[in-house]
């Protein structure tokens, strides 16, 4: 049985780079979310079986040893990020409660940079969250050292504290991070999708538009439809892109009535 939905919420993908949003047209998101890339490079695989063939170290390295997620994981510039994401957010409004956010996923050494550059950007005021997991990537550490269950994020905006619907409840600094065992794995950064409907819920209300710069997976914008809330997304690698578009939100049309979701699969213009 579905569950009634809005009507035309919209969930667009974009083949491209998020700093090329103007020729799309799209709307200032309430909430501008995002798994930036950590720049990690060779040790991107440094602690997860996947470094072994199998996962099993007796057979030796597979063809990710040494190797980094992604070609362009590197060439991250996190200046133009925040410049261009501080113009994909509305504008501060006069009233209170109202007031934009944006959520960045980071490791923990990376907390304070994104705070300090978010205020060149505007963001003058930011805070961190932590998210508990009850299990461990770093599974090759974990008879060497006290192995890291955590995932970090930043929470920045402009003056006004964002929208918060808390509904009476506080809400600590330290979420859940739940093992999302019902959603196909086809990014290695990818979010739980019951996180991120959180985090939306959160700081956004139904109707509301949510863009993601760096999609990945399409996660943000599967949690954004299943919220009731508009969501943009761009990624530039074309094989995350196909994977995001046919496996993620093929997934929202097949969930939903076909006239309460709408999906724009709009690839790059050459």
């Amino acid at each position: 049985m579905h569950e009634k939905r809005p009507m035309n919420i919209k969930t667009e993908l974009y083949h491209d780079n998020f700093q090329n949003y103007k020729k799309y047209g799209i709307p200032k998101a309430q909430l501008v979310i995002a798994d930036i890339p950590y720049n990690v490079g060779k040790n991107a695989y440094g602690s997860s079986l996947e470094w072994y063939i199998d996962g099993d170290n007796k057979k030796g390295e597979s063809k990710k040893a040494g190797k980094q997620f992604f070609n362009s994981d590197n060439n991250f510039n996190l200046v133009e990020y925040m410049h261009f994401c501080s113009k994909l957010l509305i504008k501060e409004p006069k009233e209170t409660g109202k007031a934009p956010a944006m959520i960045i996923f980071c490791a923990f050494d990376q907390m304070q940079m994104l705070i300090d550059t978010g205020k060149r950007y505007g963001f003058n005021h930011g805070y961190p969250l932590f998210f508990i997991k009850n299990y461990s990537p770093q599974v090759l550490k974990a008879n060497m050292k006290i192995v890291g269950a955590t995932e970090h994020a930043v929470v920045l905006y402009r003056e006004k504290l964002p929208k918060f619907n808390n509904h009476g409840k506080m809400i600590f600094n330290w979420i859940e991070w739940p093992r999302d065992n019902n959603t196909p794995k086809i990014h290695p950064n990818q979010k739980p999708i019951p996180l991120l409907k959180k985090l939306i819920s959160i700081f956004t209300d139904e109707g509301d538009i949510v863009i993601d710069p760096v999609a990945g997976s399409g996660t943000t914008l599967k949690a954004a439809a299943e919220t009731n809330r508009h969501s943009y997304g761009f990624e530039i690698d074309r094989f995350i892109f196909k994977d995001a578009k046919d496996i993620m939100l093929h997934s929202i049309q097949t969930s939903f009535l076909l006239d309460q979701v709408m999906i724009d699969e709009i690839p790059t213009v050459k």
